[in-house]
């Protein structure tokens, strides 16, 4: 296991260095700027084409835009905006936060970018079952200039579909599945493995219906659950409301200076706080990632750049609001830098062990200041060892595990730790290793003891679902692209048996989750960045050719407002 932690660590390494990080960003103020600020249209025309003012069953596509884009949110606003938030936090600090606000905003117009080109390429020829995304974009974009190209063209679409299915694997799927079987079992007991039969059982419900009843669900549990969550969200902020402004100063401050060690965190860099908060945002909102323009090429519309316009809602909605909502839920309530769980009777003594790497002795667990302690609990203490460049200091955070010692007492048992260096406990404070979506349940839980329990866990459980059902769909897109539609069965299969293989227990740490959802990202952006710079030129004309004609009035509403419910339902463009 230790060699696939350290593969995965490398290849992470790669995927996600500085170099990378800017490029993305720099795709995005470079399409900023080129398409005059598109993020104003976005918050202002995309408002009233989601309204249903510009639906028309007559246009092509399955569902309408509201469920387009409800679809494509449901695979954003997902454990992502929960535990990812957590994740940048406790890994790179609150600066993490601001990186997370900067890719929101240029991610708005990589959005609209990766969107239009795909509504310009998406194939219609069955019109209720139309098929879109990179994919798609490459293979004919390249196409229409000699057959040589296309054969290309087509091979970069199945390198992006294996990417894609990489993405849907990790962060669309195990992932979210992992984090609502940890946070079902911290809290209730369940074993992680019972959540992951009942999520694949009701995930497999739905998108044996495929794309239109996917949108249906989407329309009615994305409205509900963002409602729910920010809701709750905004009562823990009531409570600590005079702490805000504080809390915004510090995002700021720790974006561009390092943050000391307090607590449970060891400390963070400006430099780890960028990694962290732009590889948390990008998973979460999946800006240049290329999978949001699956969803939304079954729009029904005959306007590429006006779909387009739309999915620039996305980032805004996910990243600034939602993420946001999370991230000061967090800060606020201090659990980020969280004192000690209990205090060491004594220090354990480490020991050499093989390659270079050190073994904790085992001790008998501490009383719990609050609570009580079970088998299985995760727990750390914070040791000095090497040079560690993520918090500028020589601070690690060493993890253990909760076993049967003598009858009816628990004992730590440590996990290896390797370094050049002896570890020496920094204090006698053992912490609880809240993972991804617990942190944030323990946040909401320090306002009102048993908030994070019933809220978070009923939103992560909603989160979850919504982000596979909307994930499975871009995964049998890259299937039927790559073997055609007589492949989707199996495939639908495959995905919910890996949602019970995820809660089996093989993930246990928070660095191990974020690599293994950095990879599913990291490569589906290798993969889409350069087809955005391929056909950008063409999704910016189609763009402003469609604000020019909204400016000089020749293209309007075709009919007033239908009711919400005809847009939640969609039966606005049902014919």
């Amino acid at each position: 296991m230790s060699a696939y932690n350290d593969f995965v660590t490398t290849l992470n390494g790669i995927l996600w260095h500085n170099s990378v990080l800017f490029i993305v960003l720099g795709t995005g103020v470079l399409f900023t700027f080129w398409s005059g600020f598109c993020q104003y249209r976005a918050l202002t025309h995309g408002v009233n084409v989601v309204r249903g003012r510009y639906d028309s069953p007559d246009d092509p596509g399955a569902i309408n835009h509201f469920q387009a884009l409800s679809a494509a949110l449901s695979a954003t606003v997902g454990l992502g905006n929960i535990g990812g938030v957590a994740l940048a936090i406790a890994l790179g600090g609150p600066g993490a936060v601001f990186w997370m606000w900067i890719v929101g905003i240029f991610g708005m117009a990589l959005k609209l970018t990766e969107v239009t080109l795909s509504m310009l390429y998406r194939n219609t020829d069955d019109p209720d079952n139309p098929h879109g995304g990179p994919m798609w974009v490459v293979s004919k974009g390249l196409a229409k200039h000699s057959k040589g190209l296309g054969r290309v063209g087509k091979t970069v679409g199945v390198i992006f579909c294996i990417t894609l299915l990489i993405s849907t694997i990790t962060g669309g799927n195990m992932f979210q599945a992992w984090n609502v079987g940890e946070l079902t079992q911290e809290y209730f007991g369940i074993p992680s493995v019972v959540t992951g039969i009942v999520l694949a059982l009701l995930v497999g419900m739905v998108i044996l219906g495929g794309i239109k009843r996917i949108g249906a669900v989407a329309g009615r549990l994305v409205p509900l659950m963002v409602t729910l969550y920010l809701l709750a969200g905004s009562y823990v902020l009531f409570i600590n409301f005079s702490l805000i402004p504080e809390m915004l100063v510090l995002i700021i401050k720790s974006a561009f200076s390092p943050t000391e060690a307090s607590g449970a965190f060891i400390g963070g860099t400006m430099a780890y706080a960028f990694l962290f908060g732009m590889k948390r945002a990008l998973f979460s909102n999946e800006a240049g990632q290329g999978s949001s323009p699956i969803a939304h090429s079954a729009a029904k519309t005959n306007e590429p750049a006006r779909e387009g316009i739309v999915a620039g809602l996305e980032p805004f909605i996910d990243t600034l609001v939602v993420c946001t909502f999370t991230a000061l839920v967090i800060l606020s309530t201090g659990v980020w830098n969280r004192a000690p769980e209990a205090a060491l009777t004594s220090a354990p003594q480490a020991t050499s062990v093989e390659q270079g790497g050190w073994s904790l002795e085992s001790l008998a667990v501490p009383e719990r200041l609050s609570g009580s302690w079970k088998e299985g609990d995760k727990v750390f203490v914070i040791v000095n060892a090497h040079y560690n460049p993520q918090s500028d200091n020589t601070l690690h955070r060493l993890n253990g595990r909760l076993v049967p010692g003598e009858p009816g007492n628990l004992v730590i048992e440590w996990s290896a730790f390797q370094s050049s260096e002896r570890p020496v406990v920094n204090d006698m404070g053992l912490y609880v290793n809240y993972v991804g979506a617990t942190l944030t349940a323990k946040a909401f839980d320090t306002v009102t003891p048993g908030l994070g329990k019933w809220l978070v866990t009923a939103a992560a459980w909603l989160f979850a679902i919504s982000t596979m059902i909307s994930w499975s769909y871009y995964g049998e897109q890259g299937v039927v692209f790559l073997a055609g539609q007589r492949a989707v069965v199996p495939y639908k299969i495959i995905f919910c048996i890996l949602i019970i293989v995820a809660t089996l227990g093989f993930i246990k740490t928070d660095v191990q989750l974020d690599n293994l959802t950095g990879i599913g990202t990291g490569v589906m952006l290798f993969a889409n960045i350069p087809i955005m710079w391929i056909f950008g030129r063409q999704a910016m004309a189609a763009y402003k050719e469609y604000i020019q004609r909204l400016k000089d009035g020749r293209m309007g509403p075709g009919h007033a407002p239908p009711p919400l419910e005809d847009v939640y339902s969609g039966k606005d463009v049902a014919g």
